[in-house]
Protein backbone atom coordinates (compact mmCIF):
# COMPACT_ATOMS: atom_id res chain seq x y z
CA UNK A 1 0.00 0.00 0.00
CA UNK A 2 1.19 3.50 -0.85
CA UNK A 3 -0.08 6.60 0.91
CA UNK A 4 0.89 10.08 -0.25
CA UNK A 5 0.65 13.22 1.80
CA UNK A 6 1.89 16.79 1.88
CA UNK A 7 -0.05 18.33 -0.94
CA UNK A 8 -1.59 21.75 -0.41
CA UNK A 9 -2.08 25.16 -1.98
CA UNK A 10 1.07 27.24 -2.33
CA UNK A 11 2.29 30.32 -4.18
CA UNK A 12 4.59 30.34 -7.16
CA UNK A 13 8.20 30.19 -6.04
CA UNK A 14 7.40 28.23 -2.90
CA UNK A 15 8.78 24.84 -1.97
CA UNK A 16 6.86 21.77 -0.89
CA UNK A 17 7.75 18.24 0.14
CA UNK A 18 5.49 15.30 -0.57
CA UNK A 19 5.77 11.98 1.22
CA UNK A 20 4.84 8.49 0.17
CA UNK A 21 4.70 5.89 2.92
CA UNK A 22 4.88 2.32 1.74
CA UNK A 23 3.67 -0.69 3.65
CA UNK A 24 3.90 -4.37 2.98
CA UNK A 25 7.42 -4.53 1.60
CA UNK A 26 10.68 -2.57 1.87
CA UNK A 27 11.12 0.31 -0.57
CA UNK A 28 14.85 -0.46 -0.70
CA UNK A 29 14.09 -3.49 -2.87
CA UNK A 30 12.08 -1.63 -5.50
CA UNK A 31 12.16 1.25 -7.90
CA UNK A 32 9.75 4.05 -7.07
CA UNK A 33 8.25 6.78 -9.17
CA UNK A 34 6.31 9.98 -8.81
CA UNK A 35 3.72 10.92 -11.41
CA UNK A 36 1.25 13.75 -11.66
CA UNK A 37 -2.02 14.42 -13.38
CA UNK A 38 -3.29 17.91 -14.08
CA UNK A 39 -6.95 18.57 -14.84
CA UNK A 40 -7.91 17.34 -18.30
CA UNK A 41 -4.43 15.97 -18.91
CA UNK A 42 -2.93 12.50 -18.98
CA UNK A 43 -0.86 11.24 -16.08
CA UNK A 44 2.79 12.11 -16.61
CA UNK A 45 6.07 10.97 -15.17
CA UNK A 46 7.80 13.38 -12.81
CA UNK A 47 10.74 11.64 -11.20
CA UNK A 48 11.92 8.16 -10.32
CA UNK A 49 14.55 6.30 -8.36
CA UNK A 50 16.02 2.87 -9.00
CA UNK A 51 15.98 0.08 -6.39
CA UNK A 52 19.48 0.73 -5.10
CA UNK A 53 18.84 4.45 -4.86
CA UNK A 54 21.85 5.21 -7.01
CA UNK A 55 20.07 6.46 -10.12
CA UNK A 56 17.31 8.94 -10.75
CA UNK A 57 15.25 9.94 -13.78
CA UNK A 58 13.69 13.36 -14.17
CA UNK A 59 11.09 14.85 -16.46
CA UNK A 60 12.61 17.79 -18.32
CA UNK A 61 10.05 20.11 -16.79
CA UNK A 62 11.28 19.46 -13.25
CA UNK A 63 15.03 19.12 -13.69
CA UNK A 64 16.89 21.40 -11.34
CA UNK A 65 13.76 21.98 -9.23
CA UNK A 66 12.54 18.59 -7.99
CA UNK A 67 14.43 15.86 -6.21
CA UNK A 68 13.51 12.41 -4.98
CA UNK A 69 14.87 10.76 -1.87
CA UNK A 70 13.97 7.94 0.43
CA UNK A 71 14.26 6.97 4.05
CA UNK A 72 14.43 3.21 4.22
CA UNK A 73 14.02 3.21 8.00
CA UNK A 74 10.67 4.93 7.58
CA UNK A 75 9.91 3.11 4.34
CA UNK A 76 9.08 6.47 2.86
CA UNK A 77 9.88 8.17 -0.43
CA UNK A 78 9.95 11.95 -0.67
CA UNK A 79 9.45 14.40 -3.48
CA UNK A 80 11.05 17.75 -2.77
CA UNK A 81 9.68 20.45 -5.04
CA UNK A 82 11.34 23.84 -5.24
CA UNK A 83 10.57 26.98 -7.21
CA UNK A 84 7.05 25.81 -7.94
CA UNK A 85 5.19 27.23 -10.91
CA UNK A 86 1.53 27.16 -11.83
CA UNK A 87 2.17 24.39 -14.34
CA UNK A 88 3.09 22.12 -11.41
CA UNK A 89 -0.53 22.16 -10.28
CA UNK A 90 -1.73 18.56 -10.31
CA UNK A 91 -2.56 15.54 -8.24
CA UNK A 92 0.70 13.77 -7.44
CA UNK A 93 0.92 10.00 -7.20
CA UNK A 94 3.67 7.69 -6.08
CA UNK A 95 3.97 4.36 -7.79
CA UNK A 96 5.82 1.10 -7.38
CA UNK A 97 6.38 -1.95 -9.58
CA UNK A 98 5.47 -5.47 -8.69
CA UNK A 99 8.88 -6.83 -9.64
CA UNK A 100 12.00 -6.01 -7.65
CA UNK A 101 14.16 -6.47 -10.75
CA UNK A 102 12.40 -3.57 -12.46
CA UNK A 103 14.90 -0.71 -12.75
CA UNK A 104 12.38 2.05 -13.24
CA UNK A 105 10.42 3.60 -16.07
CA UNK A 106 8.82 6.83 -17.18
CA UNK A 107 5.70 4.97 -18.28
CA UNK A 108 2.79 4.73 -15.89
CA UNK A 109 1.74 1.39 -17.32
CA UNK A 110 4.94 -0.19 -16.05
CA UNK A 111 3.96 0.37 -12.42
CA UNK A 112 1.61 -1.95 -10.56
CA UNK A 113 0.87 -0.14 -7.31
CA UNK A 114 -0.38 3.40 -6.86
CA UNK A 115 -1.31 5.67 -4.02
CA UNK A 116 -4.50 7.67 -3.90
CA UNK A 117 -2.72 10.92 -4.78
CA UNK A 118 -2.19 14.22 -3.06
CA UNK A 119 -3.24 17.54 -4.60
CA UNK A 120 -0.82 20.39 -5.18
CA UNK A 121 -2.15 23.75 -6.28
CA UNK A 122 0.27 26.50 -7.24
CA UNK A 123 -1.11 29.99 -7.63
CA UNK A 124 0.77 32.72 -9.44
Amino acid sequence: QLVESGGRAVRAGDSLELSCVASGRPISDYAMGWFRQAPWKVREFVIGINPSGTSRDYADSVKGRFTISRDTAKNTVYLQMNDLVSEDTAVYFCAAPGDSSFAGSIYAGDYDYWGQGTRVTVSS
